[in-house]
Parts: structure tokens; C-alpha cells; sequence
């Protein structure tokens, strides 16, 4: 009686053993699983396939003056250029810029035609939604083209408030935004490029432009002379960053980290000097 209750001790523990003993404790096998993720998400993240593939390619829409735009050689560069450039070179590869066009740039980031967004895109809550953004590189605003018959009699964006005023700006940009929210009451034009909806003014077709400050500032020294008045002062706060995939957290360090460095080390000086607060480049683009 004994040796069988013995016998049926051994065959419990075995039988036991068999079920338990190669089982992981839960919290060891949530660590490996959690472990086991974190070596998916990095291996998925885009710095790989850039580094695999030797090449950084990114999308912007050359129009925006001055952060990106083409010379009279057809050559495209700007701001974001020389930035992407820097950015390349502390990757180790080589640039490849991808034109495309800007009611379509958000679905071609995320249809992999590029790595990345640097096209002076303004960091907006709707956008990122969509897909996420780096630190800012530069906080620009809306500012205001008047025609010059106007000089003096609107002096901010609320005296264009009124049916009586066409205003014009680029479709889908924040510029377009600024008008509707701010001045619902103005007729408003939207174009599909800068120059041309500048232009509208300028052809006495429309009585202002509303767009960033920036590109204002660069056109109205071009071509404002006697035909606009420029309202400088911004009525919004807008930052401009570099828009990425979500769920790439490493690509987002490193370039957080990237950014940085530039502006520790006096990269981003000498290119915010270059097209920002210089503007020698002008005679140079078309």
C-alpha cells in the first residue's frame, strides 16, 4: 500500500513538472514579449531601410519660397534643402529630393514614396493625426499682401472682414485656414500656388494675400514695389516641423537629436542666415 501511494507521489509531481516546470513565470514571459516588440518596432523604424538603402529621400513641393524653390537653372534649393542636405551627411547617405505635389504630400509620405516631409509644413493638430511631427525648426505666421490703394486704410487683417474685399491665398494651407477662421466675411479666392494667388493682387483682381511671413517678405521685395503694401506683423503663431510615420519613435529621436546638434553646433545659423535673414539667393531663383 505504500509503495503504490509512493508510486502515485512520483507520477503527481512528474505529471506536475510536465505542465509547470517549463512554463515561464508571467512577468518573464511578459518581458519577452514586450522585449520581442521593441526589436520589431526598431527594426521597422525608417532609419533602417535609409541606411539599407543608402538614401534619405524626402518630399517637398518647390514653390515656397524660401524654403524651397528652383533656380534659374532649374536646380531646387532653399532652406529645407540645405537642411535635408546636413541631415544626409550626418547619416552617412546620399539625398535624394522627391517634388510633389502638396494636396497630395501627406498620402505619399504614408504610400512610402519618401521618408520624410521638409516643405515648410505648419504643425497642426489635424495633421497629426495623421502622422507625426519633429521638433519645430522655425515659428512663422500669416501676414497680409494689400494692394497699395489700400495702404493705410487696412492696417490688420479684421479691417478685411467685410464682403466688399477679395482675399486670396494657396488651397489647403493654413494661410486658407487663417482666412476662413479669421476673415469669414471677406470673399475669398484660393489658387494652387503661391505666385499665382500673390499675383491676383498685384493684377488688381483681388485686394490682399494672406500667407506666411516668409514667403511674403520674399515677395513683396521681388515684385511689391509700388503695387503692395506689406501688413508684417503676424496674426498667427504657427511652428514648422518635419512630418514623419507614426509608430517610428527612433526615426523621431534622431531627429530631435539632429536638429539639436545643428543649432548647437552653428549649421542651422548659417543656413536660417543664409535664406532667412539674407537675401542675396533672390536674384538667383526664378
Amino acid at each position: 500500500m505504500k509503495r503504490a501511494q509512493v508510486a502515485l507521489s512520483i507520477l503527481l509531481s512528474v505529471a506536475l513538472l510536465s505542465v509547470f516546470g517549463c512554463t515561464q513565470p508571467p512577468q518573464q514571459a511578459a518581458d519577452g514579449t514586450a522585449k520581442s516588440a521593441n526589436m520589431q518596432l526598431a527594426e521597422g523604424s525608417a532609419i533602417n531601410s535609409i541606411l539599407k538603402a543608402g538614401k534619405l529621400r524626402v518630399g517637398m513641393e518647390p514653390g515656397y519660397m524660401p524654403f524651397e524653390m528652383q533656380d534659374k537653372q532649374s536646380k531646387v534649393v532653399g532652406f529645407d534643402v540645405d537642411m535635408a542636405k546636413e541631415m544626409a551627411a550626418s547619416m552617412g547617405v546620399e539625398l535624394e529630393l522627391v517634388p510633389t505635389a502638396w494636396d497630395g504630400i501627406i498620402g505619399s509620405l504614408l504610400t512610402d514614396k519618401f521618408d520624410i516631409i521638409m516643405s515648410g509644413m505648419t504643425v497642426t493638430q489635424g495633421r497629426n493625426l495623421k502622422v507625426n511631427f519633429a521638433n519645430p525648426y522655425i515659428v512663422v505666421g500669416q501676414t497680409i499682401l494689400i494692394a497699395k490703394k489700400h495702404e493705410g486704410t487696412i492696417t490688420s487683417y479684421k479691417d478685411l472682414n467685410d464682403p466688399k474685399y477679395t482675399v486670396t491665398s494657396k488651397l489647403g494651407t493654413t494661410g486658407e485656414q487663417a482666412v476662413k477662421k479669421n476673415i469669414p466675411r471677406a470673399n475669398y479666392k484660393s489658387f494652387e500656388t503661391e505666385p499665382e494667388a500673390a499675383m491676383e493682387v498685384i493684377n488688381g483682381k483681388a485686394d490682399a494675400f494672406v500667407y506666411d511671413l516668409p514667403y511674403c517678405a520674399v515677395f513683396f521685395a521681388q515684385k511689391g514695389a509700388g503695387k503692395l503694401a506689406f501688413l508684417d506683423d503676424p496674426f498667427t503663431f504657427e511652428p514648422l516641423g518635419w512630418a514623419v510615420k507614426q509608430g517610428d519613435p527612433d526615426f523621431l529621436n534622431w531627429l530631435n537629436n539632429f536638429l539639436a546638434q545643428a543649432k548647437g553646433d552653428g549649421r542651422y545659423d548659417k543656413i536660417y542666415n543664409k535664406w532667412i535673414t539674407g537675401n542675396e539667393w533672390i536674384n538667383e531663383v526664378q
